[in-house]
């Protein structure tokens, strides 16, 4: 469009490759190609083909990033997720031990995970004064506790019957199952985030949440469908896991929560709400897997991985800070 003075005037900003790049996507796709640099450096085993195989008992995890960046989005958090993985695998595990068809087997992991979501929902939508962290907290502890009892003193169940589980875990060609159904969540979720209103309802919500309450948004409706959701992929996540270790012990999910949480929060999801999208997630998922997988093949210790991962959470929570304080600085120096 033309001014009054001849000079042509952009109505949309347009992405410059250099603006791109500079992008928290930019740079996590660009740590994605550098990982995979070093990992095939570091590690003679790390192929297409040993990388696919191996990618299945991680995968499962990403199915719970989307609805964690959900939850993010909002300002709430949910650390129950791991143990409503270990309740709905147990659940499962033994649903198919009892000679059932196995379609009822992956049918109770799918209820057990959303019933555990639809609880966490309901306590914080109804007690609205209740901090997320300590709800959920308190059913991560009754989740487990309650798949414990189920498990006895053995402490683990194992498939008899594995050929249903057999199917879910296979591939085509080289690629799992399972990949080609993270992806296509992938696009489902992150369709639903950036293009619908309900996802611009979430955006809303944690901006500030008492303006979308006056706004019309009802607020609670939307945190039970997410909480709800969350526990459905976590059903999910269980039945996949059970596909890829044929079993369930008190300590499946161990720490997926804090695997999840640090997928999204190092792919650009605000843990303050309001900010973030799933495409940063969705990177930085890969690299937390790739990594993991890559770190294994050369037997590092597993405590030792943990470690990194937590540093690349601090990370991750500290370079918005130094960015804006930069930024702050910059400005002031401006104004003198």
């Amino acid at each position: 469009m033309a001014g009054k003075s001849g000079r042509t005037i952009q109505s949309v900003k347009k992405n410059s490759l250099r603006s791109t790049l500079l992008s928290w996507e930019g740079a996590l796709a660009i740590l994605f190609i550098a990982l995979n640099i070093f990992n095939s450096i570091i590690s003679p085993s790390y192929t297409v083909t040993n990388v696919l195989r191996e990618m299945p008992k991680y995968l499962c995890e990403i199915f719970m990033l989307f609805p964690m960046a959900y939850i993010l989005i909002l300002g709430d958090i949910d650390i129950s997720v791991g143990s409503i993985v270990c309740l709905s695998a147990t659940m499962g595990c033994f649903v198919c031990n009892t000679g059932l068809p196995v379609g009822l087997s992956f049918l109770t992991c799918l209820a057990v995970g959303t019933l555990c979501g639809l609880i966490n929902g309901i306590i914080l939508t109804t007690f609205t004064e209740l901090p997320a962290m300590i709800v959920t907290l308190g059913t991560q502890i009754i989740f487990r506790g309650i798949a414990e009892i189920t498990l006895g003193s053995g402490g683990s169940v194992s498939l008899k019957n594995t050929a249903g589980y057999n199917a879910i875990a296979g591939k085509v060609g080289i690629v799992p199952i399972v990949f080609f159904l993270v992806i296509i969540a992938a696009v489902i979720f992150t369709v639903i985030l950036a293009k619908t209103s309900f996802g611009r309802k979430l955006y809303a919500i944690g901006s500030n949440r008492t303006a979308a309450h006056y706004a019309g948004i009802n607020v609670q409706k939307c945190r039970l469908i997410v909480y709800t959701i969350m526990g459905l992929m976590a059903g999910l996540c269980g039945m996949f896991l059970t596909s890829a270790l044929f079993g369930a012990n008190t300590t499946t999910g161990q720490n997926f929560e804090m695997d999840v949480i640090a997928m999204a929060v190092f792919g650009g999801i605000a843990t303050t709400g309001g900010k973030g999208n799933l495409v940063g997630g969705i990177i930085s998922a890969f690299i937390i897997v790739l990594l993991r997988i890559a770190l294994g093949q050369i037997n590092l210790n597993s405590q030792l991985i943990l470690v990194i991962i937590g540093a690349l959470l601090i990370i991750a929570v500290l370079i918005p800070g130094i960015s804006s304080s930069i930024k702050a600085k910059q400005k002031m120096r401006a104004v003198e």
